[in-house]
């Protein structure tokens, strides 16, 4: 039992729950990222929506539609936003901080669906999609930020990896209400699934509004004081306590060693040690995006009916369900088992499943002169419908949440805001170019790829990548605190190796012994140096 079980370590002083129960609520903003980005797929399917914002183009069944193009348009806008506003994060979260920084970026979120909800034609949905994407862009870098932040070391994984259990739900919720608006005949066909957001947006606000900021932002603003009475928050002990200063000493002294060399730009986020980092962070994030996740999630509802299967809606549902269901085991091996084990098997299993799926589409299916399917075997489609919730699976498990969590922990502080939304900039990047590029690539006529299934070969290249990348690029972090894993990159070169690395002293105790020496040197006394034996690290 006690080798499958997580506990707080002894040395860890106050109390664990608040940290945990904060670090699972700011992960519910995840439900607006996922929600938002599931929706889409059950609407773009609806007759009445096709029916009311079809500019004249019919499809292949000829039902009056969107054109691919249009459709394409409608999908990818949302990531369009959702770059830019994952781009524009550090101005809030290092100018008015964490909590207030999410707090705006989820206004501007209820901008976009406002504008979606009171849509009749497709050029106000297309800007609600924008903005909606632009707040979900902003919410996406600061709530890894706020958690790794916040989290306590021994769990941070599963408290970040919530975000992404969060996505799910989001999901999986908005799967459940398409399906249950999808034959109404009149505009609540659509404005009901979009409008349902406002209670989430609501929900997340009311919620930042009583949570505190995060110490480390405080620190970095120069108010100790605040960072104290925020930390005890957190921990539930007395701002006094030896726990919170010594805590707050190493965050303090490795961001004052850090300011000393210079205060952080874009730039110096690709430079010296920091560009191996900044690379692993946008590579994980944009592996993320290719491994096919969202083709499922964005176009399954499309693809699946395309495919034969009769009440695609279910499909998506179940699809949905198994993305939420698959993600808690993952939370709990990710402070268990480590980074690196999950990463890699994880990849392996989705590159196998995503070439099983590939190759039972495109041999056991087939067009007509219209662009029709045809389905040469029932069972086979049935069993790639399998395998792509295998897929899933493993996605959900491994690379769904462990990508927020790595980018979440690998960043100094000093360009810890910066960095992260580069990464979420990059996740959001490769979402908009797959949901872009989706329909030219498997839609049938003139112009377009009319791969059909045959896109599973290019997840499966994707997923192959996976594994090399994880092979060579990820270090292993389980255990550590943000300040121990900035000094695993300084002193360890090779990712293979980290898996045996650990921490000799605190940062803040490698400073003093440095300036005890530099005073030997010139002939003076050295200094009285505080020590803390035990310090109660995130």
């Amino acid at each position: 039992m006690g080798r499958f079980s997580i506990h707080k370590p002894a040395d860890e002083a106050g109390k664990a729950w608040p940290a945990i129960a904060i670090g699972m609520f700011v992960a519910f903003g995840g439900v607006l990222f996922g929600y938002d980005t599931g929706t889409i797929s059950g609407i773009l399917a609806m007759d009445y929506w096709q029916n009311l914002f079809s500019t004249g183009y019919v499809n292949t069944k000829g039902h009056k539609d969107v054109s691919p193009s249009q459709s394409s348009a409608i999908v990818s806008i949302l990531s369009a936003g959702t770059f830019f506003g994952s781009l524009s994060s550090p101005f809030l979260a290092d100018t008015i901080g964490r909590r207030l920084g999410l707090i705006c970026s989820t206004f501007v979120f209820i901008l976009g669906v406002i504008l979606q909800t009171a849509a009749t034609a497709l050029p106000l949905f297309l800007a609600g999609r924008f903005f909606a994407g632009f707040g979900v862009g902003l919410v996406s870098a600061l709530i890894p930020l706020y958690q790794s932040e916040t989290a306590p070391r021994w769990i941070r994984g599963a408290i970040v990896g919530a975000y992404q259990f969060a996505i799910t739900i989001g999901l999986l919720l908005a799967a459940i209400v398409d399906y249950a608006t999808q034959n109404r005949q009149d505009t609540g066909s659509y404005r009901i699934p979009i409008a349902v957001q406002f209670a989430w947006a609501i929900i997340l606000i009311t919620g930042m509004l009583i949570l505190p900021e995060t110490p480390r932002f405080l620190i970095k603003k120069g108010r100790h004081d605040k960072a104290a009475v925020a930390l005890s928050k957190i921990r539930r002990i007395e701002p006094t306590h030896s726990a919170i200063d010594a805590e707050l000493h190493e965050v303090r002294a490795n961001h004052e060693y850090e300011m000393s060399i210079g205060s952080a730009s874009y730039l110096d986020c690709f430079r010296g040690p920091m560009l191996k980092r900044q690379l692993t962070g946008m590579g994980i994030q944009a592996l993320q995006q290719l491994t096919g996740i969202n083709f499922i999630f964005y176009y399954g509802t499309q693809y699946f009916k395309n495919s034969g299967i009769q009440d695609s809606f279910t499909i998506q549902v179940i699809t949905s369900c198994i993305n939420v269901v698959s993600t808690i085991p993952g939370l709990y091996a990710v402070d268990k088992l480590g980074r690196r084990p999950l990463l890699l098997w994880g990849a392996i299993g989705m590159c196998v499943s995503q070439f099983l799926v590939a190759m039972l589409g495109t041999l056991t299916t087939g067009q007509d002169s219209d662009g029709n399917i045809i389905v040469y075997n029932v069972a086979a489609q049935k069993a790639g419908i399998a395998f792509i919730c295998l897929y899933i699976f493993f996605f959900a498990s491994t690379w769904g949440p462990l990508a927020w969590v790595v980018t979440g922990e690998i960043y100094p502080l000093k360009t810890r805001a910066k960095s992260l939304s580069m990464t979420t900039a990059t996740n959001w990047l490769l979402n908009w170019a797959i949901a872009y590029a989706t329909p030219y690539l498997v839609n049938y006529g003139e112009g377009y790829a009319n791969l059909q299934s045959k896109i599973f070969f290019v997840w499966f290249g994707a997923c192959f990548l996976c594994i090399a990348f994880v092979y060579f690029f990820i270090y292993e972090t389980k255990g550590f605190t943000l300040e121990e894993v900035d000094e695993l990159y300084k002193e360890v070169s090779s990712a293979r190796r980290s898996p045996g690395w650990t921490p000799s002293s605190t940062f803040a105790q490698r400073q003093g012994a440095e300036a005890v020496m530099d005073e030997t040197v010139k002939g003076e006394k050295p200094s009285e140096v505080s020590h803390h034996d035990e310090v109660a690290a995130v």
